[in-house]
């Protein structure tokens, strides 16, 4: 239990200072532990529906809530989940879960982590330039009505936004995820909504949406209580230290380790199937390793350089560069 409290502690920094869901680190860790697959997915949608609540009900009393599009991303991702949950579970009676599983996170967490490190390498001194987005900004050129209008008086396809919830639905209710690494570059680039709008908006979604995931498989009793009160009891001060320390530190600077976690990330599940499939226990200890090691490491730093700029900040308020 304090193994896992730690380990949620770790997750949180890097969830609350980097921005994206924490099932990209617990899911996976369950898999590399030996839970079996409707497990650690449903363990994983009950850790980001936890985790995002707090969240929620900072944005909600800023404003950043776009309540009409919130609603319709709820209603795409609760489709695309129920979806998702019986591809899995067809998979598991057909014992193929945990292969499939597994390999499509290695992928999913390369392709993202790859797209991350590009981001960091092609941005300018000045944060202005980053990824190529041509092929997001095209799906705010989609004109299909009904077209709703949203915060920013930005007008979007009611079918874009369903279909966009819906495919990351899937995705969650397959994998595990909250999908917010995949519907907030669509909003802010796509449908170009306000950052501030965009980041809560999504938050929004991703606490209902992974909720009523959590829900299903909780019914289906494909969920482990006893490893995801602990995870939560540390992430939600590990979620609230990482908040904090992104007023401290420069998160751009910090783009190349989150790429890098994501990538040894991907190894590491990588390993653990091999392991799984050759019985190699060399490489099983190298996965577990890999996963949480660098949950470990990353949290630290982000730790260490944060309190360092905080005291820096404190000692000198009018040069904080």
């Amino acid at each position: 239990m304090l193994f896992f409290v730690l380990f949620g502690f770790t997750v949180g920094i890097l969830f609350g200072f980097f921005g994206l869901g924490g099932s990209f680190f617990v899911t996976p860790a369950l898999l590399v532990l030996g839970h079996p697959v409707k497990a650690a997915v449903g363990s994983g949608l009950v850790f980001v529906f936890g985790t995002s609540i707090t969240a929620v009900v900072t944005h909600r009393r800023l404003g950043h809530i776009d309540y009409k599009l919130g609603i319709l991303l709820v209603a795409g991702m609760t489709m695309g989940i129920e979806v998702g949950k019986w591809l899995l579970f067809g998979l598991s009676d057909a014992g193929l879960a945990d292969l499939v599983i597994s390999v499509a996170y290695v992928g999913l967490l390369a392709v993202v982590g790859l797209f991350v490190l590009r981001d960091a390498r092609t941005l300018s001194p000045d944060g202005s330039e980053g990824v190529d987005t041509t092929l997001l900004q095209r799906i705010g050129t989609v004109r299909i009505p009904p077209m709703l209008s949203f915060s920013g008086g930005i007008t979007a396809s009611v079918w874009v936004v369903l279909a966009i919830a819906f495919t990351t639905g899937i995705l969650a209710g397959v994998l595990g995820v909250g999908g917010g690494f995949l519907i907030l570059p669509s909003l802010m680039y796509g449908l170009t909504l306000p950052e501030t709008v965009a980041v809560g908006t999504d938050i929004f979604q991703i606490a209902v949406s992974s909720g009523y995931g959590a829900f299903l498989y909780a019914r289906a009793d494909a969920v482990h209580l006893s490893v995801v009160v602990p995870l939560l009891g540390g992430s939600i001060f590990g979620a609230y230290l990482g908040s904090r320390l992104t007023e401290f530190a420069d998160e751009a600077k910090f783009k190349h380790y989150f790429a890098m976690i994501l990538l040894i990330d991907s190894l590491a599940v990588a390993s653990k199937t091999i392991s799984h499939a050759y019985d190699v226990v060399s490489l099983h200890v190298l996965s577990l390793v890999l996963l949480f090691g660098t949950a470990l490491v990353m949290s630290l730093v982000v730790v260490s350089f944060g309190t360092r700029n905080f005291v820096r900040r404190e000692r000198h308020p009018l040069n904080d560069n």
